[in-house]
């Protein structure tokens, strides 16, 4: 069962104009692909970050946050991650949309203008508020840390 999609406020700045809207590859996709909206490529050397415009500024629906995640082919073939993943963009946030690179891999990555560069997942946004109590429900894991769920690993 399918939704009809939820409307998204956006304002596209100067750098932007000729670049197509993030947009679903796929009928099943989760993300959006977001897009370099640079003006000249841009090299980040091996080990290095760069902040990659997208050149979009958004108004989310209240209730939601939209999170900036890798994109798996940009990580397998060149070692494109995003080092801060899942980025999150408030609903009352509304400066242009960043996305964080991080090249893991030994060589120059160059990102050029309308290349996809991450992608976009709009979620809900649960609240909570903290309730201080002095003793907690014990549980089978009880103060087990990393890695005690299991041997594995």
């Amino acid at each position: 069962m399918t939704s009809s999609p939820l409307p998204i406020q956006v304002r596209r700045l100067p750098h932007a104009l000729g670049l197509p809207l993030p947009s679903y590859a796929t009928d099943g996709a989760a993300g959006m692909d977001l897009l370099a909206a640079v003006t000249e490529a841009m090299t980040v050397p091996p080990g290095g970050r760069a902040l990659v415009p997208t050149g979009l500024c958004v108004a989310l629906p209240r209730g939601f946050e939209m999170q900036v995640r890798p994109r798996s082919g940009l990580a397998l073939r060149h070692g494109i991650t995003l080092p801060n993943a899942p980025g999150t963009i408030d609903e009352d946030y509304r400066g242009e949309i960043g996305v964080i690179i991080l090249n893991t891999s030994d060589t120059p990555f160059v990102v050029e203008r309308g290349m996809r560069i991450a992608q976009a997942v709009l979620a809900p946004v649960v609240r909570g508020a903290w309730v201080e109590y002095a003793e907690l429900e014990e549980t089978a894991r009880g103060a087990g840390g990393f890695g005690s769920t299991g041997t594995a690993g």
